[in-house]
């Protein structure tokens, strides 16, 4: 059995909005790709070791304040990596190619795919994901008050959001939804829905996302390359059945105990951290969630926390 390449990774991001990526040599694996920096680590080093070390050597910079991004196990057909992928956000020093690698910054949200090796597009998912998922509650007349906080949200900091309305017919959904789209999308705000694909593409929302009964019995990725497609999880095998039909992130639940399901069993943080860490996509933590559990969220490896209530009366 081949032994599992354990790489610490860097996403170094300035406070433009960019992250520093550099282009590996023609001639290793995955040549000629743009990749984020780092290496793998020495026997006995730690990961933060390893990333102080590898980004010293490569960039010439030394790192101050760093976070856990995501980690990902992935194995291509010559190789097993696991990418220990961590998000720095302060460093001394100008960063370099000190071992004649190209190296350039590039807007986090014009990252492309194609461009970089298949271990490091979930990457791309967790470097352009918020730390925060509102998931709307249930709409009650009039929608004109619905609309209003919603707009407070996104006009305050919300930048991805779920409109669930499972109580709707399709006509109501449709006319909630449209109005919902544009008002996201004109505070620089993502908005997903809970509906069919023709749908989503038909009113030009910016995603999918699927029940976990839907993620049970899904055959393919719903939407092509451009739209983002979430799935809400239960169990490893549900986060492998999104991984597999290549969906961009999922929700995982309950992680603590909730008053919505008083008799759903919480995972807590240990299980949370254990399914997420085999699992080769960015993950919100649900199911209890505050805005103060963000940090504990992103320290058990998510992407950060999915709420209803918590998020929506949060202005």
């Amino acid at each position: 059995m081949t032994e599992t390449l354990h790489v610490a990774v860097a996403a170094i991001v300035n406070d433009r909005g960019q992250v520093l990526v550099s282009r590996r040599p023609d001639q290793v694996h995955q040549g000629g790709l743009w990749e984020f920096p780092g290496g793998k680590l020495e026997p006995g080093e730690s990961v933060e070791g390893a990333l102080q070390r590898e980004i010293l050597e490569e960039l010439g910079i030394s790192i101050r304040q760093q976070q856990p991004l995501i980690r990902i196990p992935h194995r291509y057909p010559d190789r097993s990596v696991l990418l220990d992928v961590w998000r720095v956000t302060s460093f001394d020093g100008e960063p370099h190619g000190k071992e004649g690698q190209p190296v350039k910054w590039t807007a986090v949200d014009q990252l492309v795919d194609a461009s970089f090796p298949a271990a490091n597009r979930p990457i791309i998912r967790a470097l352009q994901l918020p730390d925060r998922y509102l998931i709307t509650p249930e709409p009650s007349p009039p929608v004109d008050d619905f609309l209003a906080r919603l707009q407070a949200r996104v006009e305050k900091d919300i930048r991805l959001v779920q409109l669930r309305a499972k109580h709707l017919g399709r006509e109501e959904y449709r006319a909630l939804a449209s109005q919902a789209i544009a008002l996201c999308h004109q505070r620089g705000a993502k908005i997903l829905l809970n509906a069919d694909a023709g749908l989503v593409q038909e009113l030009g929302a910016d995603g999918l996302h699927l029940t976990s009964a839907q993620v049970q019995g899904i055959q393919a990725r719903p939407l092509p390359p451009g739209y983002l497609v979430a799935a809400s999880c239960h169990t490893p095998a549900e986060l492998r059945v999104a991984q597999e039909m290549d969906a961009d992130f999922a929700m995982l639940s309950p992680v603590l105990p909730t008053a919505s399901h008083p008799d759903a069993s919480p995972l807590g943080w240990d299980a949370f951290s254990r399914y997420v860490d085999a699992a080769a996509l960015p993950v919100y933590a649900l199911g209890g969630m505050q805005p103060a559990h963000c940090a504990a969220a992103i320290a058990h490896g998510a992407q950060g926390i999915a709420a209803i209530r918590a998020l929506w009366d949060d202005v």
